[in-house]
């Protein structure tokens, strides 16, 4: 797994794309898309793209892991 590159919460954008959601978690591009097509992750279609809002991934990191990033 690779270190993220993101410190600290306030760091990220308002909304995240497929890119940074992968430096957070620190993982492949592959594991990214696969994860943002899971029924629970808060991924939101704005026409072709995907983006996370950053306070809804902030809710799913915590739920997921009992902690922060």
């Amino acid at each position: 797994m690779k270190e993220s590159e993101y410190k600290f919460y306030d760091d990220l954008p308002l909304f995240l794309n497929a890119d940074t959601v992968g430096k957070v978690l620190g993982v492949l591009p592959a594991s990214t898309y696969e994860l943002m097509h899971e029924p629970d992750f808060p991924m939101l279609r704005v026409g072709s793209r995907m983006v996370v809002p950053k306070e809804q991934f902030i809710q799913w990191v915590n739920e997921h892991t009992g902690g922060g990033v």
